[in-house]
């Protein structure tokens, strides 16, 4: 691991003296090449979700999971295949430099609003999201090296902020290159191992000796798509649906599967360009050739990805049962250490350092520029732009690394899976829809755009709040929110214009 992070830092320092403008440090000057666009685009996609996150769900829930996958990977494909290539001609187009400068600019009668609402509900969101990074590599070095949780928090906050720092949005894509290496790499390596390990191992020295021997000994709840979608009746979900349907067990058993398999399903919304950092990897590759082998490599490494994932999650259940660990999102580490020995563990383990560094980086240059050029650089006035720009995102890139240090202590949740799936709703859900029909609607407009943010933003809150999450996912339910008030007031404001 020191190895490891000594050459990230000497590739983030190289990278970072060719970062000369705010352009270079926000969006590396829209020259990225398409092998590094894509390997960036999904090391910080997946970073400790796919890794602790996913495992862990695949390991609390067995196949049920698969329906997280499934939206996941669809959402992704349809970002690659249709979106990609796209929003790197829009953002030539307008000379973009950061994500809510492209909404901004083809929507400029509302520009200056949206630069601020938009950059606000970002950073507002993203300061947990990077919290849940911090989390996750906490998580991760308590379990290697059993160091106090808190303090492991602060060792990876070092690790990730110095080149950050330097080298912006330049240094994290290409040290993302090795980091989405690894992570595949480990992706792959391990479940095929492991399950070599399972087969090998005699009777009763685990919980079973493969996959499917471990989800059908679980039980119905574990070992098929549906049966994970049983209700607890006890659960909120359970609570509300007898009483709107007192009468009807059928009625209320249909409707509880159906809306766990669209919560799962439902991060697939928020593939479609709403993710800034991921968007931004879109708009950043330098041409169409270049965009093609991006969209090649970035298919190609989600599918085997995702497989990896729940696999992991599925073969922990064989090693340790469905109630072995006492943190679920532990799997994954836990997996590793028992399967190989120390050396080879350790390797493959940095891979889950990795993801949580590649995205940690990620969400931090983007927040920092967010807050830079949209919000501070429009009251400032510097007659250096490109160097005094360039300085101020650095100093907003150490500060809100700290403020997004504290918020992962304070956290209300303790789950990467709960905290992304928070994000997912507020940013993902909410500016897909403002992404999507920005692109493909023309009659959509600068002031419906504002409004979609503005209530994404405040129907997430209020719904997580109210604790209204636990009965149909916040990430459904705001995109269709948010899709619902971009098509009603683009054609109310149109009727209003028409009328004066």
């Amino acid at each position: 691991m020191i190895l490891y992070m000594i050459l990230i830092f000497g590739i983030g320092i190289y990278q970072g003296r060719k970062v000369h403008s705010s352009a270079d440090f926000a969006i590396a000057d829209r020259k990225l090449p398409g092998w590094v666009a894509a390997l960036s685009e999904r090391a910080t996609g997946e970073s400790s979700w796919a890794l602790l996150g996913l495992p862990g769900a695949a390991y609390a829930t067995g196949l049920m999971e698969t329906w997280t996958a499934i939206g996941c990977v669809l959402g992704i494909l349809v970002a690659w295949i249709f979106l990609a290539g796209k929003l790197r001609k829009e953002a030539d187009t307008y000379k973009v430099e950061t994500f809510t400068d492209y909404i901004a600019k083809r929507h400029g009668e509302c520009g200056k609003w949206i630069r601020i609402l938009g950059s606000f509900t970002i950073v507002f969101f993203f300061f947990f999201y990077v919290g849940a990074q911090f989390l996750g590599g906490g998580k991760t070095l308590h379990t290697l090296f059993d160091i106090d949780q808190n303090l492991a928090m602060i060792i990876v906050v070092i690790l990730v902020i110095p080149y950050t720092i330097y080298g912006g949005f330049r240094s994290v894509t290409y040290t993302d290159v090795i980091q989405g290496l690894l992570m595949i790499i480990t992706l792959i390596i391990a479940p095929i191992a492991a399950l070599i390990y399972l087969a090998e191992q005699p009777e009763g020295a685990v919980f079973a000796t493969s996959i499917s021997e471990a989800l059908t000994k679980s039980g119905d709840s574990y070992s098929t798509l549906m049966g994970g979608a049983v209700l607890d009746q006890q659960s909120d979900l359970a609570i509300n649906l007898n009483r709107l349907f007192p009468d009807a067990a059928n009625v209320v058993s249909g409707l509880g599967s159906g809306i766990i398999i669209a919560g799962a399903f439902s991060w697939f919304f928020g593939y479609l360009g709403g993710q800034p950092q991921l968007t931004m990897r879109f708009m950043a590759i330098k041409d169409e050739a270049n965009a093609k082998i991006a969209r090649n490599i970035g298919v190609i490494w989600t599918i085997i990805a995702y497989i990896g994932a729940l696999s992991i999650g599925w073969i922990g259940i064989a090693l340790f049962g469905p109630n072995g660990l006492e943190d679920q999102e532990t799997v994954m580490p836990k997996v590793l250490t028992t399967v190989f020995n120390p050396v080879i563990s350790g390797i493959l383990i940095t891979g889950v350092l990795a993801a949580i560094i590649s995205t940690a980086n990620s969400l931090l240059i983007l927040s920092a520029t967010e807050l830079s050029e949209n919000i501070i650089k429009p009251l400032s006035n510097q007659k250096n732009e490109d160097y005094d720009g360039l300085w101020r995102s650095r100093m907003i890139t150490g500060l809100l690394s700290i403020i997004a240090l504290g918020l992962a202590y304070l956290s209300p949740s303790d789950l990467i899976y709960s905290i992304v799936g928070y994000v997912w709703a507020g940013i993902g859900s909410t500016f897909s829809v403002v992404i999507l029909l920005t692109l493909f609607w023309k009659r959509f407009h600068g002031k419906a755009a504002l409004l979609t943010i503005g209530v994404g933003l405040i129907f997430t809150v209020i719904w997580i709040s109210a604790g209204l999450d636990a009965i149909i996912s916040s990430r459904l339910l705001t995109f269709v929110v948010a899709l619902l008030t971009a098509i009603l007031s683009t054609f109310i404001f149109e009727i209003r214009k028409g009328k004066n």
